[in-house]
């Protein structure tokens, strides 16, 4: 069959079997393996409309591979080498009225944090069967990794101990700065004025003060206001733009607790126990509760009584402070821990584009400019995560819309008048902005790193202000390749 043979009208029903529609890609690593002159890719995913070219592998001349990314949804797609139509037999395929054709299926928006489901079609678990390709895993700069060291459980082990002793021998208080502000709200406070104090402070979340109680009972963050904007987005809600207006603090916890069915034996609503820390807790604890809680920041709570009256906000405690201190520690130390001068790509440490065939990885989600902010509101949520690249159609890196960017929209009360399925990302990420030129990346919005990069490097830059994740791009083109974060550093770090 030649190349010319594929493109006709005949393939209407095979596009539309191509995906679900939407904003929402998914980037992926197609591989050929096998050879040839010239390698092309085509499926359903781009309608069959065009020939994609693959670029050969530098050191593996017989691999081609591209990173092309596809919507949520099922696919057929299939390899042009040499001018004649062909198939990965190693990959799930099926056979069709148009030949045989190999099958990827990725887990719906709706499900989407759960990453890649099963294929449909038997067959291997995808791999790719190239015992050179497999050396060469993930490729940057034009370098191979195959000439990257590999991390040694030895080496692993004696860092994550080393670390281990430096966090537990510390305490909270030393991440106490010498001066600065912490500010709590009052739980009776309207909403409204709420998130005007958060995004004029420009901070994120507020410890929430129970003045009746007399102590903190939880806390306001970004992530209230996005379930906030959803809610009022949603027709058939009860809580309207007014109530908005005088809906407090206290009763949006409330409604928040009846909306996650916390309730008690006697039908009445519970909020979640503030997650906090004492200034004698050890670094690796505070480190750990961070972590296991799923929770950017903790309060650091100091009482000098008994039963926890009177308590004072000392601190708001986060990963970047803890990264910072183990930083400054191992800075002109960092013999005694062999992983830091490994290439983040060796190892295990953060969300990278899957190839095809890579069972349960979680996928990359990114979106375009022109995508709608409630796609980003309700991919932030469902895929629980706190930050998605905005890329171009090549998947370059344009900017980044995080959870914090949403405390935008109190500036003169612009969530009061748009709509969220009208809106897009750019026009989001420009409120709040007196002047940036379009798609410009941003200093400490938009941080990048390469896979080549060493760990002891990305974790320098992950402890500066203000940063709290780094994106992972392709020397040159940025292309997205993926992204790692504080949490994803401490996870490796503490095993």
């Amino acid at each position: 069959m030649n190349s010319g043979q594929m493109f006709n009208p005949g393939m209407d029903s095979a596009r539309e079997a191509g995906g679900v529609a939407g904003t929402v890609l998914i980037p992926m690593r197609f591989v050929w393996p096998y050879g040839g002159r010239s390698v092309f890719l085509s499926g359903s995913f781009n309608r069959w409309s065009e020939l994609l070219p693959m670029s050969p592998v530098e050191g593996c001349p017989t691999v081609f591979q591209i990173i092309w990314s596809i919507s949520p949804g099922y696919h057929q797609y299939k390899f042009c080498v040499d001018g004649e139509w062909r198939h990965d037999e190693h990959q799930p395929y099926i056979s069709s009225e148009y030949g045989v054709v190999n099958t990827v299926l990725l887990a719906t928006e709706t499900n989407f944090g759960s990453g890649i489901n099963a294929l449909v079609a038997a067959g291997s678990s995808m791999d790719v069967d190239n015992t050179a390709f497999n050396r060469a895993v993930r490729i940057s700069d034009g370098t191979l990794a195959e000439a990257i060291p590999r991390i040694a459980e030895a080496d692993l082990q004696v860092s994550r101990h080393r670390v281990s002793t430096l966090l537990s021998a510390h305490t909270a208080y030393e991440l106490l700065p010498e001066s600065g502000k912490v500010v709590a709200l009052d739980i009776d406070l309207p909403v409204k004025q709420a998130f005007h104090i958060l995004y004029e402070q420009g901070i994120t979340m507020a410890p929430l003060w129970d003045f009746c109680k007399g102590r903190f009972i939880g806390v306001l963050s970004a992530s209230d206001f996005i379930l906030i904007l959803r809610e009022l987005g949603n027709h058939g809600s009860n809580l309207t733009e007014e109530e908005l207006e005088k809906h407090t603090i206290s009763a949006w916890k409330e409604g928040k607790a009846y909306m996650n069915r916390q309730i008690d034996g006697h039908g009445r609503a519970f909020s979640k126990p503030l997650i906090d820390a004492g200034p004698n807790d050890n670094l690796k604890d505070l480190a750990l509760k961070l972590l296991q809680n799923q929770v950017a920041t903790v309060p650091i709570i100091h009482s000098s009584t008994e039963d926890g009256s009177f308590p004072q906000l000392l601190h708001l405690a986060s990963l970047a402070g803890i990264l910072k201190y183990v930083c400054r520690y191992f800075r002109h130390c960092s013999g005694s821990l062999p992983i830091l001068k490994l290439p983040i790509c060796s190892i295990p440490v953060g969300t990278w584009v899957p190839k095809i065939g890579e069972p349960n990885r979680r996928a990359l989600a990114m979106l375009r400019p022109s995508a709608s902010l409630s796609a980003a509101l309700n991919l932030l949520v469902q895929a629980q995560v706190s930050s998605i690249p905005i890329v171009d159609d090549n998947d370059s890196l344009l900017d980044i819309y995080c959870r914090s960017d949403i405390t935008a929209l109190a500036k003169d009360r612009a969530y009061a008048h748009i709509n969220l399925n009208e809106m897009t990302i750019h026009q989001a990420l420009q409120l709040g902005q007196d002047s940036y030129s379009p798609y410009e990346l941003r200093s400490q919005r938009c941080q990048m790193c390469l896979p080549s990069d060493s760990l002891h490097k990305v974790m320098e830059r992950l402890a500066s202000p203000g940063v709290r994740r780094l994106v992972i791009v392709e020397a040159g083109s940025k292309r997205v390749e993926g992204i790692v974060s504080l949490s994803d550093i401490f996870r490796f770090l503490l095993g």
